[in-house]
């Protein structure tokens, strides 16, 4: 390729796309952005239109959340650019590596309030890892290879790039960066990998030492590809293991020292086990509040082996007695090697039998439960989702909006092998999982992909089936249509009081097989338990046209266990059926 060629700024765009590997991606043109939008017409990449722009981040999302790759979404100026603030807060709340494109109105028109203006870089530098606004057609390539080098590295995250219209419109000298010119352009950007060989040693020692030990993964374990070493560590050590709502996966359900899920509504296992323990090794997580409950009560005898990506995170919530920077990956590794060194060396592990008989005990006392239907209840979620995860194909992803239905998800899905979960957890996204779910199918399309939904969040961005319908994405909805914001009726009722203010979602209103249906979409309703298996078996047997199917759910369902917010995690509040067993997990 000559190093003369004069290109547009569109087409250096669309060929540094091209040649950072990207095969699809997601968005709806525009004003500014549409010079980039013509030489897509002979690109190799995919583009998907959607039909709002939220829509394209979460899809973005989705896609980055199954591959490991980033996801790309590409949007005009202005209100465009506004719509992409909430999944660009969500990548970063949850770490998902997602290069953004928008247009931006022309150099000499910016600051003078012109049509579809808006500060992108601005409104977005709190919600990104990095973005720029690019004033030069030839700083293309580089805009491009930085954003993606800086949302695949250290700790990922969005990365947004703004192209005002004649930017995209003069021409320029092509070039493509090399490494080294990419390094050199950032000189204060180096992530540390490694970890201090010290403070890796320190842990070592710790983790021999304790009597307690409890292995505490987060999303970062995924994100750092380290399942499958965390796992190794946790066979050598005989550790108990809790994964966090973002590491579902990374450790399997199905192992005899997974506790599953801590938090706030966690199971009582996981949460009393890292009350009680006396060592947190902590994996790529990030104390968040909703694991901590209140902090000054969290696991107070415990000390901790904290590893993490970003230094931020060290001392933010709880002060590590071992800090370690770096890669999750690579330190777990290291701490192998270091174990192992002082198991050569004559050093023994503490005893952990009995610790390790206690969190079995609280296992047999304290497991998910929920009433059993007898003839004419109401349908229980609990046991449509059991329905849909003994239903569901081998490596069925799984996805999930935000409420009641994520934690009952994330409490009765088994997950055997990582990415196979997708969820907004940090920012909590309503609409999240139908669009995830779009970008996941188009992520990994040899797998059935199945949204977990409640009637709330489906409303917020449903119209994305529309997409999924011309694209010939199949993906299968299923609503759990209780009525309600159901979260919010559970703590209207358990601390307001049953004083239950908006909240109700209109019964029967709308009609989601009539609205599948209008939307390209198979539409099924299932009102009684007799026939969910036989829903579900037709929903898994359609791989043509994306399905939904409405569950008429018992509108007064509760999810347990729950921690209030800002109680302590010894607080949990059971199912009313286990409370008097209280006294196990003391």
């Amino acid at each position: 390729m000559s190093g003369k060629e004069t290109l547009t700024g569109a087409q250096a765009l669309i060929r540094a796309l091209e040649k950072e590997s990207v095969e699809v991606m997601f968005g709806l043109p525009g004003g500014c952005i549409l010079p980039a939008y013509d030489p897509l017409l002979t690109s190799s990449i995919r583009h998907i239109l959607v039909r709002h722009e939220q829509g394209a981040g979460h899809m973005a999302e989705g896609y980055a959340h199954v591959t490991g790759r980033p996801g790309v979404a590409m949007v005009t100026s202005g209100p465009a650019a506004t719509n992409m603030v909430t999944p660009l807060c969500d990548a970063y709340m949850d770490s998902v590596p997602m290069v953004c494109i928008t247009g931006q109105v022309s150099t000499t028109a910016i600051g003078t309030d012109a049509f579809q203006e808006c500060d992108t870089v601005g409104i977005t530098r709190s919600v990104t890892k990095h973005n720029e606004l690019v004033m030069r057609a030839d700083d293309i390539p580089m805009a491009i290879r930085q954003a993606f080098h800086i949302a695949t590295t250290g700790r990922p995250g969005p990365v947004l790039v703004d192209l005002p219209k004649d930017v995209l419109q003069n021409t320029m000298t092509w070039h493509w960066p090399s490494d080294d010119e990419v390094s050199d352009s950032m000189p204060g950007y180096k992530p540390n990998t490694k970890g201090h060989p010290r403070m890796i040693k320190e842990a070592a020692k710790l983790i021999l030492q304790s009597e307690r030990p409890l292995l505490y993964l987060g999303g970062g374990v995924l994100k750092a590809r380290a399942a499958e070493v965390v796992r190794e560590l946790a066979e050598l050590t005989q550790i108990p293991v809790v994964t966090t709502l973002m590491a579902r996966g990374a450790f399997p359900d199905d192992h005899p020292l997974c506790l599953g899920m801590p938090g706030m509504h966690g199971n009582a296992t996981a949460v009393t086990a890292m009350q009680k323990s006396d060592l947190l090794i902590a994996l790529g997580a990030r104390f968040d509040d909703r694991v901590t409950g209140k902090v000054a009560a969290f696991a107070p005898e415990a000390k901790i082996i904290h590893v993490d990506i970003d230094p931020a995170e060290q001392g933010k919530v709880r002060r590590p007695d071992v800090p370690i920077v770096g890669d999750c990956r690579l330190v777990v590794i290291e701490i192998l090697k270091a174990i192992r060194e002082l198991l050569d060396g004559g050093d023994k592990q503490a005893d952990i039998s009995t610790w390790r008989s206690r969190v079995s005990g609280w296992q047999e006392q304290f497991p998910l439960h929920y009433e059993k239907m007898e003839l004419g209840d109401a349908l229980k979620p609990q046991f449509c989702l059991e329905k849909i995860r003994d239903g569901a194909p081998e490596g069925t992803i799984v996805c999930s909006g935000v409420g009641q239905h994520q934690m009952w998800t994330s409490q009765y899905w088994n997950f055997t092998e990582p990415y196979t979960w997708v969820n907004s957890g940090g920012l909590g996204t309503m609409g999240f999982s139908v669009p995830a779910a779009i970008g996941a199918k188009v992520g990994r399309p040899d797998r059935t992909v199945w949204a977990i939904d409640g009637d709330g969040c489906f409303q917020m961005t449903a119209q994305e089936l529309i997409t999924a319908s011309t694209e010939n994405i199949p993906v299968k909805i299923g609503i759990l249509n209780n009525s309600y914001l159901g979260m919010v009726r559970q703590w209207q009722e358990m601390f307001y009081g049953e004083r239950y203010s908006e909240v109700n979602l209109g019964g029967g209103i709308p009609d989601y097989v009539k609205w599948a249906e209008a939307m390209g979409c198979v539409g099924i309703r299932v009102e009684a338990p007799e026939e969910v298996e036989s829903a579900i078996d037709k929903a898994n047997s359609i791989n043509d046209r994306p399905v939904v199917v409405e569950f008429r759910v018992d509108e007064m369902e509760k999810v347990f266990p729950m921690v209030p917010a800002g109680a302590s995690n010894d607080d949990v509040i059971l199912h009313p059926a286990q409370n008097d067993k209280r006294e196990y997990l003391r």
